[in-house]
């Protein structure tokens, strides 16, 4: 059973479609289909055309950039808050890091090391591994020291610590990397794909612009919203809820 913030988002997503229609139908405007107009569209670009390659592509580049980026930055994270030499050494990278704009990132890798698969996905695991660190960097801190202290005093393992008295405390603020630089991995990987690759859902759009396809590029940003949503509703929730059942 769909819990009631799932039901609030279906709900939000009906209302704005009506509110879609209501608008395309007053000002019948070849500028903005109607909904189902861009439903037709979505259904030929679904069944004749390249959309499903289009989502598997950009969701490979998201899933391989959002791991990379998890994985750096928890570790690059954990270390600073930990370790208050390693902090000061490596502050004013990420500082430097969470201030450059994304599309020098992108527009650098691309320099460096061609129009490649692997610069994609790391001009996009480098906007997002900043993020990903301050946050896990803050959890650690507020981790409470008692409980730390406790284990030295039981003399617990170093893997029986990380995993039972870290990684609660963390898991918060685990979620809150996940879902923010989820949200900003989808943004950056459109950027990507649009200025230096062939295909992805980034490459369809910059196509249907050249070509004024409005009817196009709502299709599959209507496409798009309905795997983000699918991902919260059925992955990033209900493991907020597992792994957050030790507070209830």
């Amino acid at each position: 059973m769909l819990q009631g913030s799932n039901w609030g988002r279906w709900l939000f997503l009906s209302v704005f479609l009506l509110i879609w229609q209501i608008a395309a139908h007053l000002l019948e405007s070849d500028q903005l289909p109607g909904p189902w107009e861009v439903m037709q569209s979505l259904w030929y670009h679904l069944t004749e055309g390249d959309l499903l390659i289009s989502i598997i592509v950009t969701l490979r580049r998201v899933v391989l950039a959002f791991t990379l980026a998890m994985l750096v930055g928890i570790v690059v994270g954990f270390l600073m808050g930990r370790f208050p030499l390693v902090d000061t050494i490596l502050d004013g990278v990420l500082i430097m890091g969470l201030n450059i704009p994304a599309l020098v990132i992108i527009i650098l890798c691309y320099v460096w090391f061609g129009l490649v698969e692997a610069a994609a996905v790391a001009a996009v695991a480098i906007n997002k591994m900043p993020l990903v660190a301050v946050t896990v960097r803050e959890g650690v801190r507020a981790i409470d020291h008692q409980l730390l202290q406790v284990g030295e005093v039981f003399r617990v393992p170093l893997l029986r610590s990380l995993f039972h008295i870290y990684m609660p405390q963390l898991y918060p603020y685990l979620i809150t990397a996940a879902r923010s630089g989820l949200s900003l991995i989808w943004k950056i990987v459109l950027v990507v794909e649009l200025l230096g690759r062939s295909d992805g859902v980034g490459f369809q759009l910059s196509t249907f612009f050249q070509f004024f396809d409005i009817t196009s590029i709502l299709a599959y940003t209507l496409a798009f919203v309905f795997v983000i949503y699918s991902i919260e509703s059925l992955l990033m929730r209900p493991l907020e809820n597992y792994l957050s059942r030790w507070r209830s």
